[in-house]
């Protein structure tokens, strides 16, 4: 009787695991919520005034928010995701070795943004409850609430002000299904960022910097699928 019991209890569990494995089908629709960093890259870009290098240059720091994700499968491999977020705040700190204002290593400001992307998603057969996938798409990022802080304000830099940004974005991700519904989510995808920066330097506008935002961004989110 015990033996039979165990087997029972075996059968079941292998009945339940290829439910949970079964793949995603065509018209499924699934909603992700969870925490989002973006990282931009570590390189410094050129501050210029005048249209001359003034030897400064600046650099973006890490953020993370809630990130939000919507896929809709038009068959077991192909899908469409829509990535939004709350929008994310970065301090941008401004590098002087040569003592031009005398700031270096301070913070010049903070910056908000939005990096909304569309990307095609291609899920690969395993037959597992681990679901990976390759994406690629299209970003547009819009930057808004940019602003100086005291200190540079004080030497005279205002109105600083950056470009919309549109670019091409690449994902590798994976869902892990604890059930018929539900799902762990993982990925990492690097998105095309750049942005002219223009500010005020004592009342005329001379202040420039190209920067090269170029993010990783990494998120991990729980999935339901309707």
């Amino acid at each position: 009787m015990k033996k039979n019991l165990i087997s029972l209890a075996l059968v079941s569990l292998l009945a339940s695991n290829a439910v949970v494995a079964a793949s995603y089908e065509a018209g499924d629709f699934v909603i992700r919520g969870g925490v989002t960093m973006v990282s931009p890259d570590e390189g410094k870009s050129a501050v210029l005034l005048g249209g001359a290098d003034s030897t400064m240059s600046i650099s973006v720091d890490d953020n993370t928010q809630l990130g939000l994700n919507f896929v809709y499968f038009f068959d077991s491999n192909w899908a469409v995701e829509v990535l939004a977020a709350t929008p994310f705040t970065h301090e941008v700190t401004i590098h002087d070795p040569n003592a031009v204002l005398g700031v270096d290593g301070a913070t010049l400001g903070e910056v908000s943004h939005l990096p909304p992307t569309v990307s095609a998603l291609y899920y690969f057969e395993t037959g597992t409850n681990l679901k990976p996938y390759v994406g690629a798409g299209l970003n547009y990022t819009i930057f808004f609430d940019e602003e100086f802080k005291s200190g540079p304000e004080s030497l005279g830099l205002s109105d600083l002000e950056l470009d919309g940004s549109f670019g091409f974005a690449l994902q590798v991700g994976a869902d892990y299904q604890l059930n018929e519904k539900w799902h762990i989510n993982a990925s990492a995808r690097y998105i095309d960022i750049g942005t002219d920066a223009t500010f005020d330097v004592g009342g005329d506008s001379i202040g420039k910097a190209e920067v090269d935002v170029d993010p990783m961004v990494f998120s991990v989110m729980l999935g339901y699928k309707f």
